[in-house]
């Protein structure tokens, strides 16, 4: 976590040493930091002595949060950390703010601390300190990338780089580049994933730097992946995951978890990635990570061996997406599930799920996901006609009411509201309507829905 400890001198960042040789704490694995200027422990706010930090209530929460953290006791966390949060509402201090956010990631509260951020990062504009801008950033893109926003995680970690230059943090400027490198891994720019990769691990690897070297080392796999390299990812990912002294560090390795669980299962490896699904579901129950209980569902589907186990499996991770918001994250499932039906050939729900996969792709901006849908969507027959779109008639009848309201305009809001549902419902259905019509805007479902109109019209005239 940038610059924060628990007192003066203590860092807190999980796996770093605590004294000369120390071994990690036992407890690291139940935290989920944002990326961290390791080299830089920060000191009490200005004005407190030592002694006066830790009678601060403020500071004694985040300590006490922390420290329950550490000893496995989330339970005896919550408390001090919203505490903590509760009292930054109060308060404008930039370092108070940081620590705020970073309370609110290990809370899962991705709002709370992309809010937390903001003040900070406003605070640190206000007092024209560029160290304190470039890690207010960090928090702030940190936070974006948890909750699925990839673009505009880049856009913060973009003005990162910048102030942390300026201010000669080039362990935080590692930090955003990692990031950076992560958002060009959604949108398939291998040259772009290369040359982020390389500027934050060449600091990283310097200045031993777990986290950042752990981010870009899974943008590259996340790359290849992409491309359809699953055994690259897998050798890459391997390493970090697995168990030894190459592992990454816990804050962003199990971020990388079920990259890995789908590199090695079409790599033709399964077996590699059994162990690691039950970190991840203690990852998933610990609730840091909003899309982690999706993603363990769907790794399980990729696991099983009963086709009647792994069908609701990814059934259960679609539901849960819903849940948690984020195309890109839904787009994979649906991709991975549309493969899984087309082997089965089950063709006519493959191309649904196919189809919805590739909105989400194209909607999130993912270049070389949305490339690789298009590929199976042609080995399916879509693109031969095997496969045709179906008409309005094809809908269900929820799916035709959404239609029709959205072809007259209606935005996701109002159209849940007409038919009393919630907004993402709406978007889930509205996403299959899509899928089923062979459409990609809203313009051509209005097309679509006018023409058959005029038809069923002109029939009745008849």
């Amino acid at each position: 976590m940038p610059g924060v400890a628990l007192g003066p001198g203590d860092s807190l960042l999980p796996g770093a040493p605590r004294g000369p040789g120390a071994p990690p704490s036992p407890g690291v694995t139940n935290l989920a930091l944002p990326p961290a200027e390791a080299a830089q422990p920060v000191q009490p706010a200005p004005g407190l002595r030592p002694a006066g930090w830790v009678r601060d209530p403020f500071f004694r929460d985040y300590r006490d949060g922390m420290r329950a953290l550490l000893a496995r006791r989330p339970e005896h966390a919550a408390g001090p950390l919203r505490r903590v949060l509760e009292r930054a509402r109060r308060d404008d201090r930039p370092e108070r703010l940081l620590r705020a956010a970073a309370a609110a990631l290990l809370l899962g509260d991705v709002h709370a601390a992309r809010t937390a951020g903001a003040r900070a990062l406003a605070a640190a504009r206000t007092t024209e300190c560029a160290a304190l801008e470039a890690r207010a950033l960090e928090y702030l893109a940190y936070g974006e990338l948890r909750a699925g926003r990839h673009a505009q995680a880049r856009a913060h970690a973009e003005e990162g780089v910048r102030a942390a230059l300026l201010a000669g943090h080039r362990n935080t400027a590692a930090s955003h580049h990692a990031m950076l490198a992560l958002a060009a891994s959604i949108e398939g720019d291998t040259a772009a994933v290369a040359g982020y990769a390389s500027a934050a691990l060449a600091t990283a690897r310097r200045h031993g730097l777990a986290q950042a070297a752990t981010l870009a080392e899974w943008a590259i796999a996340r790359a290849d992946l992409a491309r359809g390299r699953p055994l690259d990812a897998a050798d890459r990912l391997g390493p970090l995951v697995g168990p030894g002294p190459r592992r990454g560090h816990f804050a962003v390795w199990m971020l990388a978890v079920p990259c890995f669980v789908e590199a090695a299962v079409l790599a033709g490896q399964p077996e590699d990635a059994t162990d690691v699904v039950g970190d991840l579901a203690r990852w998933a129950s610990f609730g840091a990570d909003p899309h982690a209980p999706a993603q363990h569902a769907r790794c399980r589907a990729l696991l099983a061996a009963d086709d009647r186990e792994a069908d609701d499996l990814y059934l259960r991770a679609l539901a849960l997406h819903d849940e948690s918001g984020g195309d890109f994250e839904r787009a994979r499932t649906e991709l991975l599930y549309g493969r899984w039906l087309r082997r089965r050939r089950r063709l006519r729900e493959a191309r649904g799920r196919l189809g919805a996969a590739l909105v989400g792709f194209d909607r999130c901006g993912a270049g070389a996901w949305a490339d690789q849908t298009r590929g199976e969507l042609r080995a399916n027959g879509a693109a031969s006609g095997k496969e045709p779109a179906v008409g309005l008639s094809g809908l269900t009848p929820q799916q035709l009411r959404i239609a029709r309201h959205v072809a007259e305009g209606a935005t996701n809001r109002e159209v849940a509201q007409r038919l009393a549902v919630s907004t993402r419902t709406v978007d889930y259905h509205l996403r299959n309507v899509f899928a089923a019509l062979g459409v990609r805007s809203r313009i051509e479902l209005a097309r679509m829905v006018d023409q058959e109109q005029r038809q069923d019209q002109r029939q009745e005239q008849r």
